[in-house]
């Protein structure tokens, strides 16, 4: 009986499909939505390899279609940019009203950009 209560209850939470990694970076976004055409920076609170959890001050419609690029400088030598495509499932205002948290579904898994390095001159 105890573990079908532990069924149960685990069952009735709301699972994540994919782990998400606090990631506190830039982020540039270009977002279509209808005829409206828009850039925006944010900055990730979240990331996984399904989406990320933006925090915005522009408001971006929900249903819009987003391209992105992430940003990581502080924790690797090299810069590391990640660009992605997706569009926005959830967008709220913040506590503060300040800012909006945007919620992206991605379409597929994020690519890294390779920093083009020139060749040695010597």
């Amino acid at each position: 009986m105890r573990e079908l209560a532990g069924v149960a209850r685990s069952s009735s939470r709301q699972e994540r499909r994919y782990r998400r990694f606090e990631l506190r970076d830039p982020v540039h976004l270009v977002f279509r939505s209808g005829e409206l055409v828009g850039e925006a920076d944010a900055v990730s609170r979240n990331v996984s390899i399904g989406g990320l959890l933006l925090e915005c001050l522009v408001p971006i419609p929900q249903d819009s279609e987003v391209n992105f690029l992430i940003s990581l400088r502080a924790r690797t030598p090299r810069p590391v940019d990640l660009v992605g495509e997706g569009k926005v499932v959830r967008m709220t205002r913040s506590a503060t009203d300040a800012e909006f948290a945007v919620a992206l579904e991605c379409k597929q898994p994020l690519t890294q950009i390779e920093t083009y390095l020139p060749a040695d001159s010597s």
